[in-house]
């Protein structure tokens, strides 16, 4: 590596894991220290490479409540960011939506509202009634939109949840686990960044309009980490009888990016407490650094058949690599290129960077094509096969 720079200097002594697309990694482990938390289930996760910093109990299996609301915000944002859904649309709250009990904004059967204020109240208030309005819009029902949040489990390698209903209220066999919340957590926030409009909003207001007139309705953030934990920046709090105090939380410092999810607390000021815990391991204990990788390094990455010999890609490529400050072995790097031949898309994997230790895969970054280079028409072709045999 010619540059190896780090970020943020953190000691991680905690079992640490690498997420890929596909799989998870143990990358290290050491003794995990005691962090006196009343959580059941507990993980702090490194968002930007997905590294789990610490985890008690990360796969048991327990009732989310609200934080059910992080894979329906996901798919939400999934169809905003494909434009199928657009934050103006008009949404009419139908009979099942306006029933749902627990905390809600209190949304009346044919109320209109538009997307936005929607999710405003999901993220703000946690309202059960507008999550689900906002599903029966985008799937038709609840049941079709609650088959895509398991689905969406599924790619995201949550191994151990499944959904019953879009908004968390209790219901025999809706589980999922702390680590499975950081997957989805960290899929929200990586990938649809403009949650962050919302979630660190901590008062606003919509109103109701309805047959019997108008109303304000002030909204109140239920996460109160947002003000009382710096660099906190969202997501999502959830409690019931039964799933007792759950959070989410998601906190940004020196632009490093944790996630801490706690699972069954046992009242809301000792999830906070928890939750603190945990940001503040993260952020004290970890080293995330930087490496570039340059074209030098790198050098031609041919093209078969292509009206082109060469295609070109970035000039320089930044990898953050979350690594474990005791024990670390030292990093190796590979550059792996792909055999390419026309069509060669621009934004197409071309080849990969590789960072590996002695415990395995640390990081991987794609390069990919900075140009379109198309196939090689029949003339030249038949040039270029005159020029090689003479």
């Amino acid at each position: 590596m010619k540059r190896l720079v780090a970020s943020i200097i953190i000691l991680c002594f905690g079992a640490v894991h690498m997420v890929t697309a596909n799989q998870t990694e143990t990358v290290a482990t050491s003794a995990v220290p005691n962090l006196n938390l009343t959580a059941e289930s507990a993980v702090v996760m490194e968002a930007g490479t997905g590294t789990l910093i610490y985890e008690k109990e990360k796969d048991k299996e327990l009732p989310p409540a609200s934080v059910t609301k992080v894979m329906s915000l996901l798919l939400i944002f999934q169809e905003i960011d494909s434009g199928k859904l657009k934050l103006d649309d008009k949404i009419t709250v139908s009979e099942h939506a306006a029933s749902m009990g627990g905390s809600q904004v209190y949304l009346e059967p044919q109320e209109v509202q538009d997307a936005e204020t929607l999710i405003k109240c999901v993220v703000i208030a946690s309202a059960n009634d507008a999550v689900v309005a906002l599903a029966e819009h985008i799937s038709g029902s609840e049941d079709a939109f609650v088959k895509r949040m398991n689905e969406e489990a599924e790619k995201l390698g949550m191994k151990h949840t499944t959904f019953k209903n879009a908004c968390g209220l209790d219901e025999n066999g809706h589980v999922t686990s702390a680590y499975d919340i950081a997957l989805m957590s960290r899929e929200l926030t990586v990938e649809h960044p403009d949650i962050f409009k919302y979630t660190k909003i901590w008062m606003d207001s919509f109103t109701h309009t309805t047959k019997k007139g108008t109303k304000e309705f002030q909204l109140s953030n239920t996460n109160k980490m947002i003000k009382q934990y710096s660099g906190c920046t969202g997501l999502k709090t959830g409690s019931t009888s039964t799933a007792k105090f759950c959070l989410s939380a998601t906190a940004t410092r020196n632009d490093v990016e944790l996630i801490a999810v706690v699972m069954a607390s046992d009242d809301s000021k000792s999830r906070m407490k928890d939750a603190g815990a945990l940001l503040d391991y993260g952020f004290a204990n970890c080293q995330v650094v930087e490496d570039v990788t340059t074209a030098k390094e790198i050098g031609q990455i041919r093209v078969q058949r292509g009206k082109k010999d060469t295609v070109s890609y970035p000039s320089e490529i930044t990898t953050k690599i979350t690594r474990i400050k005791q024990g670390n072995e030292e990093l190796k790097k590979e550059i792996k290129i792909h055999s390419l031949t026309a069509p060669v898309k621009k934004g197409q994997t071309i080849g990969e960077i590789v960072y590996k230790d002695g415990s395995g895969t640390a990081a991987k970054t794609k390069i990919k094509a900075g140009e379109n280079v198309e196939k090689m028409d029949y003339l030249a072709s038949l040039r270029e096969i005159a020029e090689n045999y003479f």
